[in-house]
């Protein structure tokens, strides 16, 4: 990762960039079906990575949470080695080292865990293309159903109006949240706790 590249991932990272992404970054055709619904049964997903580029980066936490009357009911949470170095930019964002993932399984053994986790319930996501990018990525793994998502940045834009922004970061405080950011785990609560209060506003 050249000093750019870590750059650009630190600002995207800490920041929580809700910006539209370029041409460049959506090379890889949506399949799944968005949608700003209210349901009450979901799961809640997060990835923490080594980098922006679903495909050629690689996933080095899995946060799932499920939620069945939007009460929470089971979670997957755990570390994936990335069989690659993981930069400090990554380490310093997330707190993850080469040294956590070393005994940690690889995506390839728990890819389909994963998916059978999901089952065929929607994904609440935050900054959703994100991390949807990631999961289908895993294509040449496992199948990867077309499912329902939806990010609570739209949802949020739509219900919470006093904000500067709609990142999770300022969601969170904003709400008075506590946060684990940078964890997936940390970041599947909030966001949980966001789409809750979001669709009890609209």
């Amino acid at each position: 990762m050249n000093k750019r590249e870590a750059e650009d991932l630190l600002k995207q990272k800490v920041n929580e960039t809700t910006a539209p992404r370029s041409k460049k970054q959506t090379a890889r055709p949506k399949k799944y079906k968005s949608s700003t619904q209210k349901v009450e049964d979901y799961v809640v997903l997060d990835f923490e990575t080594t980098g922006l580029r679903a495909g050629s980066d690689k996933i080095i936490q899995i946060g799932a949470v499920k939620y069945i009357g939007h009460s929470h009911k089971d979670t997957m949470y755990l570390l994936i080695n990335p069989e690659r170095p993981i930069s400090n930019t990554i380490t310093r964002i997330t707190g993850i080292t080469d040294k956590d993932v070393k005994d940690a399984p690889v995506i390839e053994e728990v890819a389909h865990e994963l998916i059978a986790f999901i089952g065929d319930l929607p994904i609440i996501a935050h900054n959703a293309p994100f991390d949807m990018g990631f999961l289908y990525a895993l294509e040449d793994i496992t199948p990867i159903p077309e499912y329902t998502v939806i990010d609570t940045v739209r949802v949020a834009r739509k219900a919470i109006t006093e904000t500067p922004n709609h990142k999770l970061g300022t969601l969170t405080a904003y709400l008075e949240l506590e946060h684990d950011a940078h964890d997936a785990l940390g970041d599947c609560l909030a966001t949980a706790a966001i789409y809750q209060y979001c669709i009890g506003k609209m």
